[in-house]
């Protein structure tokens, strides 16, 4: 991997942000040799209240809008200058149905990073009842992300998102590098001064001023894909304050973005050669019997599409990488593999893309497949402000002469490892170019941590973060991770295994030892 590993200072889709702020730890000292007095966002107490708008519309769409209420947490905007500024970050939270006082609070974090966990506890909370009869079961929206002073990049990016961006870079890679500079620019200009303050560092510690706010003296905590390098930032920075916790599909601490966003195109590569030997392995598969064949004509049919996309009656177009685009979000559920192989059906028989975009539509990153966004929030917020957590989180980066030099090698590195899904991944990798440095600590001192014990489920077949990485972290973490290896499909395990649910439920719920084992496939 030699052309991502020169280019480690890369981030996947889009870099926002013209600064990173410093580490500091529990209480920073300030230029006075004292500490920073956050005594007020210690002290504060979250007003509940109905829920409004679009997450309102989906608590009453379920029969559940007397069981949720809202609020808000008010956070610093610099920890080590806490009276400079503050964000307020958006919560929600489901009601424990327990007959008696609740054990407390349990936080979830859907992933991303950029996922809002707001709207995505409003539109799945029978997914996660079960959970309610110990907890009130509360989500957020971290900073930069949907109710919480999103961030933003406008139209910046779009000509980065077009079909064959990705291979642009080889033919002209100083008309990339003035294009990279001016995408940076506009996110700046667009996003206000969170965008310096953004990354899981600070969004951690507004984990523990969340925790305070609950009224619990442990952070009980659930953290899906990005969620468990959340956790995992948090366990090392409040070790003492770590409750029950439980990391699933489980994040790299170590690898730097370049080698991330390749293993994330190698994953879901191995997962559309999963689901096309499962589509010709049944009746009625629009690729036919033969599974290699079936992968050729998947290659085929994007760059087809790319040349000459669908017209859609409104004047847009339908392009092979927008196909892509719904292939990445439908394989992070197996459950999801029926209805896509009939959308496939229905593009390849009829020339008609609108069953794939309903599915676009309706899938989402988290583990929930739910995709929710309130009207006030920018269209491009997901996007933008997963590229500025991952620039703030990477430590390293190229300079332009490493780009010009590398790109070429990189271009070839990612098309190797997935045909399909290699060049959507490769744009995105260099738009970190000449951003400021992020923080170390997640790579360097997140290890070892002194916790009870932490529950991490790797799922073999997972397209987004492969089980070498829940390996990898738990090695990491030391002694006090367990790791529950899920021998299925689709990224992340609770929701897709019986076995995983059965034993989180367990853990979380009832105090279960957690033990290292297995869940067979299902």
């Amino acid at each position: 991997m030699r052309g991502a590993c020169a280019l480690a200072g890369v981030t996947v889709l889009i870099v926002v942000g013209a600064g990173v702020p410093g580490l500091f730890p529990v209480a920073a000292a300030d230029a006075d040799g004292g500490r920073p007095d956050l005594s007020r966002y210690y002290t504060q107490k979250i007003k509940w209240s109905a829920c409004e708008g679009a997450t309102g519309g989906v608590a009453e769409s379920t029969g559940h809008a007397k069981d949720v209420r809202c609020g808000k947490v008010t956070v610093p905007l610099d920890y080590g200058q806490p009276t400079k500024g503050t964000v307020d970050l958006a919560m929600i939270k489901m009601r424990s149905s327990a007959s008696g006082k609740p054990r407390g609070s349990l936080l979830l974090n859907f992933g991303g990073p950029g996922g809002p966990g707001v709207s995505a506890l409003a539109g799945s909370q029978k997914e996660f009842g079960y959970l309610s009869k110990g907890y009130d079961v509360v989500s957020f929206d971290p900073r930069g992300v949907g109710e919480s002073a999103p961030v933003s990049c406008g139209d910046a990016a779009d000509a980065t998102d077009e079909p064959g961006a990705g291979e642009r870079g080889s033919d002209d890679p100083a008309a990339l590098l003035a294009e990279l500079r001016e995408v940076a620019a506009e996110c700046a200009a667009k996003s206000g001064p969170v965008l310096r303050h953004i990354g899981t560092v600070n969004v951690s510690r507004d984990m523990d001023v969340m925790r305070q706010a609950l009224g619990d003296k442990k952070l009980n905590y659930l953290g899906f894909s990005y969620g468990t390098r959340l956790g995992a930032v948090y366990a090392a920075q409040f070790p003492k304050k770590v409750g029950r916790m439980v990391l699933d599909g489980v994040d790299t601490l170590t690898e730097p973005v370049a080698e991330q966003s390749l293993a994330t195109a190698e994953g879901r590569q191995t997962a559309l050669d999963n689901f096309l030997t499962w589509c010709t392995g049944n009746a009625g598969c629009v690729f036919g019997t033969d599974s290699r064949a079936a992968r050729q004509g998947m290659v085929q049919l994007i760059r087809d599409m790319d040349q000459m996309p669908l017209q859609a009656v409104d004047g847009g177009e339908f392009t092979g990488q927008d196909v892509v685009g719904v292939l990445s979000q439908a394989l992070y559920s197996r459950q999801a593999w029926p209805a896509l192989s009939q959308a496939l059906g229905a593009l390849f028989a009829d020339g008609d893309p609108r069953a794939l975009i309903r599915m676009s539509g309706g899938l989402g990153n988290g583990p929930t497949g739910m995709s929710w966004r309130a009207q006030d929030v920018p269209a491009d917020n997901m996007t933008a402000a997963l590229m500025a957590v991952n620039c703030a989180d990477d430590p390293d980066r190229p300079d332009a002469a490493r780009i010009e030099r590398e790109v070429g090698t990189l271009q070839k590195e990612f098309e190797e490892a997935s045909p399909v899904f290699g060049t959507s991944m490769l744009m995105p990798v260099l738009l970190c170019f000449g951003r400021p440095a992020g923080t170390d600590y997640i790579r360097a001192d997140v290890r070892d941590v002194k916790t009870p014990k932490l529950l991490l489920v790797g799922t073999r077949g997972d397209p987004a973060t492969p089980y070498r990485w829940t390996e990898e972290t738990a090695k990491r973490l030391g002694s006090q991770a367990v790791v529950l290896d899920n021998k299925g499909d689709g990224h992340t395990g609770y929701l897709g295994s019986a076995c995983v649910r059965d034993k989180v439920d367990g853990f979380l719920l009832y105090g279960e030892k957690p033990t290292s084992g297995t869940c067979p496939a299902e």
